[in-house]
């Protein structure tokens, strides 16, 4: 009888792929310690530049890696994984003592080779919903370079929020286009146009660009709102329904930030500046990376995401505290109130990363005793 020789397996791909996360996950913790020295409080980490380099952190640092990665996944070659690398790397260089300008050009690499990745995907598939991310990644690219050049980080929060939204944007018209009808992503396509547009304009005219950015935000809110399937998967049970309600929730804060825009114009400090800031970057974000985080996690990591609804719980407190932080803390100039709802929004982010890799886990450990 012929000997049946076992060749070792091959190093798994979900191995390779969490050392890009931990990057990330530095860049999270790092963001969050400097949350808490912004909002007045004690961190376990006092150091000035993290403050400053808060907003970057966690928007490249830890969404933007997690984006790039999860489109070198999709391109499935090599040269992609080369957006998340440089961005994580980037994020711990901005922490680290090394100059500033060296994490900021590292970040700036990343954002280029993200936008790089776009270009195969786009000849592979012709598709509006690529199109629609890469112009949210030529922001982030036009954001990083202005930085570099001496911009401060208010100045472009419009470039920021303008990159994460339209990603979102692509990816919501990648999972629901047929909800969406048939003419979803020309459609899209011109409202991410106007909005690229209106970015560029707030830099440039901000008395007239920030409204105008404003304007466009709430056109795009209520045409996603109108033709997300959201709204009907949001009357379903267990996880549809914990998705459709997280992206709703998501929609009504851009649409916050939109009003702060059009109707207050230019802030770059202050309550107006508080609100629009934390209604794009936790309420609208945060939200959308909660409802496709069963999505997107096993596509990157090969695992299964067990629902399980103790997820309404991060969720709850995300947007509990908000209100706080926004209606009662800047909208009737309560420090205290601003002060726990801000901790209550870090709260929130660390039990939803808590939750995950605990149903990571569990998943994993499920399909392990399957076998």
């Amino acid at each position: 009888m012929a000997r049946v020789v076992r060749r070792p397996a091959a190093p798994p791909a979900t191995g390779r792929r969490v050392l890009f996360l931990l990057p990330a996950g530095a860049a999270l913790l790092a963001g969050l310690d400097a949350a808490l020295l912004l909002l007045g409080l004690p961190a376990p980490v006092s150091v000035d530049r993290l403050a400053d380099a808060h907003g970057m952190l966690l928007v490249f640092g830890f969404v933007g890696t997690l984006v790039s990665l999860e489109r070198a996944v999709a391109l499935r070659r090599r040269a992609g994984f080369a957006a998340p690398a440089l961005l994580g790397v980037g994020a711990l260089v901005l922490i680290s003592p090394a100059p500033l300008a060296a994490g900021q050009a590292l970040l700036l690499l990343g954002a280029v080779a993200l936008t790089g990745v776009y270009v195969p995907l786009w000849r592979r598939q012709r598709d509006d919903a690529v199109l629609v991310q890469a112009l949210g990644s030529v922001l982030a690219v036009g954001s990083l370079a202005l930085w570099l050049g001496g911009v401060s980080v208010p100045v472009l929060l419009p470039w920021l929020a303008g990159f994460l939204v339209l990603t979102i944007c692509g990816e919501r018209l990648e999972l629901a286009r047929i909800a969406m009808g048939p003419r979803a992503g020309t459609i899209l396509t011109w409202l991410s146009a106007a909005l690229v547009s209106a970015t560029v304009a707030t830099l440039l005219w901000p008395a007239a660009g920030v409204p105008l950015l404003g304007l466009v935000v709430l056109v795009l809110v209520g045409w996603l709102s109108a033709h997300d399937v959201a709204r009907r998967t949001i009357r379903a049970s267990g996880q549809p329904r914990f998705m459709a309600a997280c992206m709703l929730a998501g929609y009504l804060w851009l649409g916050v930030a939109g009003a702060v825009w059009m109707v207050g114009g230019p802030a770059y400090a202050g309550v107006r500046y508080d609100a629009a800031v934390h209604a794009v970057f936790l309420g609208f974000t945060l939200s959308m990376i909660l409802a496709h985080a069963s999505v997107i996690l096993p596509a990157v990591l090969r695992r299964p995401l067990h629902h399980s609804p103790a997820f309404w719980a991060p969720v709850a407190l995300l947007h509990g505290s908000l209100l706080l932080r926004l209606w009662v803390g800047d909208g009737l100039g309560i420090e205290f109130a601003w002060q726990l709802g801000g901790l209550a929004n870090i709260a929130a982010l660390l039990l939803f990363v808590a939750l995950a890799l605990w149903s990571t886990v569990l998943a994993g450990a499920r399909r392990g005793a399957v076998r």
